[in-house]
C-alpha cells in the first residue's frame, strides 16, 4: 500500500496561474518594487490562492542574499519604556515585508564593542544589511559600515556633521519651536524648559528649539538639564517652581520628563493647564489618559519606519531611496505634530508673567 504524496505548489505552478513568466514571479518575491502594481498584485494572488511558499535557504544559496535586514535592540533601564522604539519596530518590520524581507533583532554591546557582532552577522551571511536607532553622537557605527561597504540606514543623526550614510530622523528642535510658540500664544512669559544632560544629540537639538523660539519672542531662556526619568523629572521641575519666579510654562524635552513635572506641579497644589503649562514629546499613550491630558509633540514613527527601510533596501535594488545630491547619502526629515490638550490651556488672567 503506497501512501499518497501531496506535492507542493512550484514558481512555475504560479507563473501559469498569473499568467506570467516565472522571471516574473520570482521577481515579485525578490524585487517587488520593480514590478507594476496590477502585474504584482496578480502574482501575489496567485501565491496566496495555491499557498506557494519560497524555500528561503534555496534561495540564499542561489542569490547570496538573506532577504533579512539586522535591527539592533538595546535594554531600556529599569522602569522606563520606550513605546516609540516599539512603533518603529513594528513599522520597519512592517514596511520590510512588503519588499520581501524580514527583520531580524539581535543584541550587541553599544559602541565600538558592539561593531564584532554586526562583523560575525555579516560573515555568516545572516544579513543583507541593517537597520540603526539609538544614535549617538560619534556613533562609531555608521563610520564602520561605511567603511565596510555595508548597506543601512538610521532611525537618528551622528550629529558630527559629517555625512556617514542614509539617515531619517525627526526635527526636534522645530518641535520645541512648536512648543514654545503655542505657550507664548497662551499668554506664558516665563517659560521653562527641562532637557536632558549636555552631550545628547537628541536632547541638544531639542534646546536649540527653545532656545530658538525665545530668541524669536523675546523671553529669557531658563534651562534645567536632567536625566531622562519620571523622578528625574520631578526634581528639576521643583527647583524651577521654588525660585522666587516661577516659570508661568515648563516644556519638556520628553513625556517622562513632563510627566515628573506634573507630579512637581500637583505636589504644591497648583493646577495643570491653569495655574501652569506644561508639554511634552513623543506623545506616549499615557499622554492622553484622563486626568493627564499632556500636551505632546507626535512623531511620524510609521512613515520614518517606511523611509528607513526604502534607504537601505535602495542598494539592494528592492526599494527606490529619495535621490540624494551627487555623492551624497539620502536624508530625510521629518516634522513632529504639536497635539493639544489640556495640560496648556491658555493662562486664566492672560497676564505677562
Amino acid at each position: 500500500m503506497t501512501r499518497a504524496t501531496r506535492t507542493s505548489p512550484t514558481l512555475a505552478n504560479v507563473a501559469a496561474a498569473a499568467g506570467v513568466s516565472r522571471q516574473t514571479v520570482s521577481n515579485v518575491i525578490n524585487t517587488p518594487g520593480r514590478v507594476a502594481p496590477e502585474t504584482r498584485s496578480r502574482v501575489q494572488a496567485a501565491i496566496e490562492t495555491l499557498n506557494y511558499r519560497p524555500n528561503r535557504v534555496a534561495r540564499s544559496l542561489r542569490t547570496r542574499t538573506s532577504r533579512l535586514l539586522g535591527y539592533c535592540v538595546q535594554p531600556a533601564p529599569v522602569g522606563m519604556l520606550n513605546p516609540v522604539l516599539d512603533r518603529f519596530v513594528h513599522a520597519i518590520t512592517e514596511s520590510a515585508a512588503e519588499h520581501g524581507f524580514h527583520v531580524l533583532l539581535f543584541t550587541a554591546p553599544a559602541g565600538a564593542p558592539g561593531l564584532d557582532r554586526y562583523a560575525e552577522l555579516l560573515a555568516q551571511q545572516a544579513v543583507d544589511g541593517f537597520v540603526l536607532s539609538d544614535t549617538v553622537v560619534g556613533d562609531p557605527r555608521h563610520g564602520w559600515l561605511t567603511a565596510h561597504g555595508v548597506p543601512f540606514s538610521a532611525f537618528g543623526r551622528t550629529w558630527t556633521g559629517e555625512d556617514q550614510g542614509a539617515w531619517v530622523d525627526v526635527d526636534g528642535a522645530a518641535g520645541i519651536g512648536q512648543a514654545v510658540a503655542h505657550v507664548h500664544a497662551a499668554g506664558h512669559r516665563r517659560i521653562g524648559f527641562l532637557g536632558w544632560p549636555d552631550g545628547s544629540g537628541v536632547g541638544d537639538d531639542r534646546l536649540a528649539g527653545y532656545q530658538a523660539g525665545c530668541r524669536r519672542f523675546g523671553v529669557a531662556p531658563l534651562v534645567v538639564r536632567t536625566d531622562g526619568g519620571i523622578e528625574a523629572g520631578r526634581t528639576a521641575a521643583g527647583g524651577l517652581l521654588d525660585r522666587p519666579d516661577p516659570p508661568s510654562a515648563l516644556v519638556c524635552v520628553s513625556d517622562l520628563a513632563a510627566h515628573g513635572a506634573l507630579r512637581a506641579v500637583t505636589e504644591r497644589g497648583l493646577r495643570p493647564g491653569h495655574d501652569i503649562a506644561i508639554t511634552g514629546f513623543d506623545d506616549t499613550p499615557s499622554a492622553a489618559l484622563p486626568g493627564i491630558e499632556l500636551t505632546s509633540l507626535s512623531q511620524p514613527i510609521e512613515q520614518v519606519g517606511r523611509a528607513v527601510v526604502r534607504m537601505v533596501l535602495g542598494p539592494l535594488g528592492a526599494a527606490g531611496p529619495p535621490t540624494p545630491p551627487a555623492g551624497a547619502a539620502p536624508h530625510q526629515l521629518f516634522e513632529p505634530t504639536l497635539v493639544i490638550r489640556s495640560s496648556s490651556h491658555p493662562k486664566d488672567d492672560g497676564g505677562s508673567t
